[in-house]
This record gives C-alpha cells, sequence and structure tokens, in this order.
C-alpha cells in the first residue's frame, strides 16, 4: 500500500511536469493555467519582483532590476520541471526499490538514480535488474533529453519574437519621438511632411500588433521582457498606435492621413489590450478616456502646429473621449501591472511633472 501510493505521488508530479512543459513551450497558443506550475511560479514571482523593486529609488537601477525577471523566470522554470521530474521519477523507483541493485536502496538514492537518468549521467552504480525498473528509468532519461530540446527551441522562439517586437518599437519610438506618444507620431509626420506616409506605418503596426497579440498569449513570458532601450517598451508603442488612430479618426479633418487604416489598428489594438487583460487576469484600472479635456486641448494645439486641420473641438473631444473609453483602462492597467515607466497618456502619469515634447528633440 505505501509502495503503491508513493509510486502514485510519483506518477502524479511526472504528469504535472510534462504536462507543463507541453503546455508553456509546445503548445502555440493561450491554454488554461490550473494545472501549470510555471504559470503559478511566474505569477508569484512577479509579485514580489515587483514589490522588491518598488523599494529602488534610483529609476535606472529600477529598470535594470525589472529586466533581469524574466530571463531568471525561464531558468527558474527549466529547474522546476527538473525537480519536479526528478522528485517524481524518485518516488516511483524508489516504490521499486525491490527491482534495483544494490538492494534496500534508500530514497535519497532513489532521487540520486532519477537524477542521474533524467540527465543521462549513467554512472552504473545503482541499476535496475527487472523490466519494470527499467522502463521507469529509460522514462527518465528520455523525458530529461526531451525537456532539454523543447525548452531549448523555446528559447529560440522567444528571443525571435522578442527581437520583431523590439525592432517596431524603435521604428515607432524614432518616429514619434522619446517617449512615444500618439500626439508625437502625428506631429513628427506633420513637421516632416510625412503626412502620406502615416498609412503605410498603421499598416504595418497592424502586422505587428497581431503578432505581439498571438505570441504573447502563446508565450506569456514575452510580456515580461522589457525593452532593450531607454524610455520604450511594447505597451507605450501600442498605446501610441491606438491614440494616433483614435486622433485620425475623431479630431483630424482629412481622410488623407490615414484614418482608414487608423480604424483597423484601432481595432486589433483594442483586441489585443483586452485579451491581454483577461488572459493574465489583469483589473482594470478606472473608466472613462484616461485623459482630461485639457490635455485633449495642448493635443490640438500641437497638431494644428504641424499643420493638421482639425475638426470642431467639441464634437472632436466627444468622439475622442468616447473611443479612448475603450481601451484606456485595459491599456493602463497592462502598463501599472509590468510597472512601465509613464509616457504620455498612459501608465502612472501622476509620476510627470510636465507635458513631455519631443519634437523638437526629434524633428524628423
Amino acid at each position: 500500500m505505501v509502495n503503491a501510493a508513493v509510486a502514485v505521488v510519483g506518477l502524479a508530479l511526472v504528469w504535472l511536469a510534462l504536462y507543463d512543459v507541453f503546455q508553456s513551450v509546445i503548445v502555440p497558443r493561450a491554454v488554461n493555467r490550473r494545472w501549470r506550475a510555471a504559470a503559478h511560479l511566474t505569477r508569484a514571482a512577479w509579485r514580489v519582483w515587483r514589490a522588491l523593486a518598488r523599494t529602488i529609488s534610483d529609476g535606472v537601477r529600477r529598470e535594470n532590476f525589472l529586466s533581469t525577471f524574466a530571463p531568471f523566470n525561464l531558468v527558474a522554470s527549466l529547474a522546476m520541471w527538473v525537480v519536479m521530474l526528478v522528485v517524481g521519477f524518485g518516488c516511483v523507483l524508489f516504490a521499486l526499490r525491490a527491482q534495483l541493485r544494490p538492494a534496500d536502496v534508500s530514497f535519497p538514492s532513489a532521487l540520486y538514480l532519477a537524477g542521474t537518468s533524467l540527465l543521462t549521467i549513467g554512472f552504473g552504480d545503482i541499476v535496475g535488474r527487472a523490466g519494470l525498473a527499467r522502463l521507469v528509468t529509460l522514462a527518465a532519461g528520455a523525458s530529461g533529453l526531451s525537456v532539454v530540446a523543447v525548452v531549448t527551441a523555446f528559447l529560440f522562439a522567444v528571443f525571435g519574437s522578442f527581437q520583431r517586437r523590439e525592432a517596431q518599437v524603435v521604428v515607432i519610438g524614432a518616429r514619434s519621438g522619446s517617449a512615444p506618444s500618439g500626439v508625437g507620431l502625428l506631429t513628427v509626420a506633420g513637421h516632416a511632411r510625412l503626412r502620406a506616409s502615416l498609412a503605410p506605418v498603421l499598416r504595418s503596426a497592424q502586422s505587428w500588433i497581431a503578432e505581439v497579440m498571438e505570441s504573447h498569449l502563446a508565450y506569456p513570458i514575452l510580456v515580461y521582457f522589457r525593452s532593450s532601450h531607454d524610455d520604450e517598451s511594447w505597451v507605450a508603442t501600442l498605446g501610441t498606435l491606438m491614440d494616433a488612430s483614435a486622433l485620425l479618426m475623431t479630431t483630424i479633418d482629412g481622410g488623407d492621413e490615414g484614418d482608414g487604416e487608423a480604424s483597423i489598428t484601432f481595432a486589433i489594438g483594442r483586441h489585443a489590450a483586452h485579451d491581454i487583460t483577461h488572459y493574465f487576469g489583469i483589473p482594470a484600472l478606472g473608466s472613462g478616456p484616461g485623459i482630461i479635456r485639457s490635455e485633449f486641448e495642448e493635443a490640438c494645439d500641437r497638431l494644428e502646429a504641424a499643420g493638421f486641420q482639425l475638426c470642431r473641438r467639441d464634437e472632436a473631444w466627444e468622439k475622442f473621449s468616447a473611443l479612448r473609453s475603450t481601451y484606456a483602462a485595459p491599456l493602463n492597467a497592462i502598463a501599472r501591472w509590468l510597472e512601465i515607466p509613464p509616457v504620455q497618456w498612459i501608465g502612472d502619469r501622476s509620476l510627470i511633472a510636465a507635458p513631455v515634447h519631443t519634437i523638437e528633440r526629434h524633428p524628423a
């Protein structure tokens, strides 16, 4: 009875570890996190990491500390899977200790055999002498090789997605100023006489948003990877594109600056913001447009100075605030959950002493 109970516990641990690896690494879609130990580890570790980061007063040091979370979590997840497999196979081998040589193997020795089999070391000082024990040691070795192989491939996929994400972050940052903003994206185009390029930019952004949404839901660790560049992030870039699209749809008069592409970009971006907050269980922060009328008026002044013709401001504000109310809360929730440095209209803007003007620093 005792051996059977130990074997059941061991098989359950092995199943949980392999199921977690399969769902986290191989399945290319968002899945239920109830039985995934890595998902619970990531969420709990991020809460601790974020709390520690808030004790760091220096902004650069805080960002450097937060940037280490995602790589650390990848290593911690792999270590957790290996430990679960070693303990699981160790329990099964301990239940089959009558089939091992030398006789009367202790539980630590069974863990040792499981570890050497899983890591394909195979010293041979403890071996199975019957079919079932031999089968378990072979299964341990196969599991170890499989986990290492799929995790290695997973790392290449994660870093590839990260690089593609950051390439667009850099492009939008160059077009909108540092830190990026929707108003900055439009005013830079206006001052540089690149208004005709807004439609192609938004068309390219649609593919980027779709890829970010799919990759970050399939491989959630990507959400926690921070940008390689100061004052930039994928959340700020998403907000920049959505704010620019909303302004084109409601405030700028004329159909030659990409308002058709803006409506598609807006729809995809809103879909991404809502899906990510729902999957990660991030509570929305408040409601409404997330800005006040005076901020909108200042944005309108900048747009007019850049050469744009605007709609009547009262009507534009009513339409813009209604449109922004559909995505401001989830977008700000993501920014605060990830401790993203605040930018114009996105994140904890109470930390910003004054509006950020970037056109003078990045005129083109």
